[in-house]
């Protein structure tokens, strides 16, 4: 008598889709996984204070509406400088509440064999209902940013990373988008680390590759909302003289003087010959990870990245800057044999790099899930 075969296992992913990196490796998950024969649902929880999909008007159940109240004073708290600082800790934690009760009542998690959420927003379902295996595959982490973005006190960090903690430790399995982050979070939240499994970003490698260039121009994209990303070095950078358009939302403020030419898909980054990447020097950010980064890898862009970021022998084709040297590294860019050196060992690094490559240690740890019998 044969052996029945392990069936293949359903998997939930709850997520926030934007039109930025959030929105960006679920729709991957989703896909490497239902192309292997899973069966896939996606849970997109970006609009679950809303009557519907895309509808701008409430819910009328009464945790989605308490939600949808909570998300519009949160908005107007953060127009007041001193209730941006002190009371959005309050309307986080009021967020993470609704969402984790109304989550867990209303998914199926039973039908489930392995629960992946990819946001911090929503991560709180996954310890209210451990009906399923459970995967928090972590963008950042959070408390930290929040206290950086300016959005909460250290005291109020220290109680986020403690309501953040309880997560990482109880899910059954735990991930981050960059290693960097797994080490920061052992060091700096005290996790054991024991459920860490890696699940790196990944990317897209273009069929059609940036061509060489005598002036190299520079692209900037991605979301410019963030306080991390420091507008105003992007601003003195620009200053400088180089060709630096800036795509991506919402706009900056005018007075920083960018080129900016909105919104736009990844294929207009074929118009240039490096990308840019700025960002704080605080902790998190020198050990941290832009998504944008593989980004550019993916159409063979050498990438532009402060100095101070750490870590960057894990991506090859990163030129390191300075504000003081920045001119010199723009320049040696125009000598063509350094930039298709470069340019070789970013596209490189971006097939290295692909989605289906980063993605493998998620079919492994069904593989291993069927293997034990924790998959019926």
């Amino acid at each position: 008598m044969t052996q029945a075969q392990p069936r293949h296992a359903r998997v939930m992913i709850v997520c926030q889709l934007d039109r930025y990196a959030n929105g960006l490796k679920p729709v991957e998950i989703e896909r490497f996984l239902s192309q292997r024969g899973h069966e896939v649902q996606l849970v997109n929880t970006y609009y679950l204070s809303r009557a519907g999909e895309a509808s701008r008007l409430p819910s009328l159940r009464p945790r989605r509406l308490a939600l949808y109240i909570n998300e519009v004073g949160a908005a107007c708290n953060r127009r007041w400088g001193w209730g941006r600082r002190h009371l959005s800790f309050y309307f986080t934690v009021a967020d993470l509440k609704l969402r984790s009760a109304i989550l867990a009542r209303s998914l199926p998690l039973t039908e489930s064999d392995l629960v992946i959420c990819e946001t911090p927003y929503d991560a709180g379902m996954l310890v209210a209902n451990q009906a399923a295996r459970t995967l928090y595959d972590c963008p950042t982490p959070w408390a930290d940013e929040l206290f950086h973005e300016e959005l909460i006190t250290q005291a109020q960090r220290d109680r986020l990373r403690g309501l953040e903690t309880e997560v990482l430790e109880k899910v059954d399995y735990l991930a981050f988008w960059w290693p960097t982050y797994s080490d920061y979070v052992v060091r700096h939240y005290g996790i054991s680390g024991d459920n860490l499994i890696t699940l790196n970003y990944g990317c897209t490698p273009s069929p059609t590759r940036a061509q060489f260039a005598k002036r190299p121009r520079i692209a900037y994209l991605g979301s410019l909302g963030s306080r991390f990303i420091d507008l105003p070095l992007l601003s003195r950078l620009a200053a400088l003289g180089a060709d630096i358009d800036v795509y991506g939302g919402p706009p900056p403020d005018p007075t920083l003087r960018l080129n900016y030419l909105g919104y736009a898909e990844p294929d207009v980054l074929l118009r240039y010959q490096a990308g840019l990447i700025t960002c704080t020097r605080d902790e998190l950010r020198r050990d941290g990870f832009s998504a944008k980064h593989l980004q550019y890898l993916a159409y063979g862009l050498p990438v532009l990245v402060p100095e101070w970021r750490r870590r960057l022998d894990l991506l090859h084709g990163s030129v390191p800057y300075s504000e003081a040297n920045f001119r010199d590294v723009v320049a040696s860019l125009s000598e063509e044999g350094i930039w298709r050196q470069l340019s070789n060992e970013a596209y490189a690094e971006a097939e290295r790099r692909s989605w289906d490559r980063s993605l493998e240690p998620l079919e492994n740890l069904l593989r291993f899930l069927q293997g034990s019998s924790q998959l019926a």
